[in-house]
């Protein structure tokens, strides 16, 4: 089997993680994508080998280590050398503080920040005996601040924050980059559409953020020189404020 340059996307959604894996799918990778349900994959994977790419789709739970362990090394093994890794998952959730459980509170932690950390090692494990590779983790508006009813999403995702942080400085010296993205806006996605129409009206005004355009940044992480890194990117539509 030939040995490509593989770009693996962690929660691979059909709107933003569709998008990166397309992208890079298009720059010549070899993708593997995840989501737990390895079914919902199907559309994806056929639009990238429409387009005449290569992708690997696989159902996995990115909060259980055994199984994140297993997804690597199998990727190493039988597909390619992972280059670059994107982790995608959200977990957006509003809640009145007393409203919040316990269980809400420690299921979006696992999703948004375990998860991250599970991606992270296990990227960082593959690409350190090579020296090079890129650690992409996205972030949100919830990153910079929490916001009345989101004590649980910003917790996970200053969480995923300072993780990006702490792997940028150990890992950069030895040649791998680790980027964090804050997506300071609504998406263009079927839930924006469908529960906040006044917000996706705006979408004629470029006043959300178009996933084939985050995608395009995302690869222009990848392509950067050591000598000029990008760290923290914020991806914002021209109104919102900051």
């Amino acid at each position: 089997m030939s040995r490509q340059q593989v770009a693996v996307v962690i929660g691979a959604g059909d709107a933003t993680g569709g998008a990166i894996a397309r992208r890079f799918a298009r720059e010549g990778f070899t993708l593997c994508v995840t989501r737990r349900n390895a079914d919902a994959l199907e559309p994806l994977r056929e639009a990238i080998e429409g387009d005449g790419g290569t992708a690997h789709t696989f159902g996995c739970d990115a909060r259980d280590e055994d199984a994140m362990t297993a997804l690597f090394d199998g990727i190493e093994r039988d597909i390619g050398p992972v280059t670059v890794v994107v982790f995608n998952i959200g977990a957006n959730v509003r809640f009145p503080i007393t409203e919040t459980t316990g269980r809400v509170y420690r299921k979006v932690w696992e999703m948004a920040a375990f998860a991250g950390f599970l991606t992270g090692r296990e990227a960082a494990r593959v690409m350190l005996p090579r020296q090079q590779g890129t650690i992409i983790f996205t972030g949100a508006t919830a990153s910079l601040r929490g916001g009345s009813g989101f004590s649980a999403f910003a917790g996970a995702k200053f969480a995923l924050r300072a993780l990006a942080q702490s792997m940028a400085r150990e890992l950069g010296p030895q040649g791998i980059h680790v980027a964090h993205s804050i997506i300071d806006g609504a998406i263009d996605t079927d839930f924006i559409r469908d529960n906040f129409p006044d917000r996706y009206a705006l979408k004629d005004q470029d006043g959300i953020l178009n996933p084939d355009h985050i995608a395009e940044q995302y690869l222009q992480l990848h392509r950067q020189p050591r000598d000029a890194w990008t760290h923290e990117l914020d991806l914002r539509p021209w109104l919102e404020t900051f």
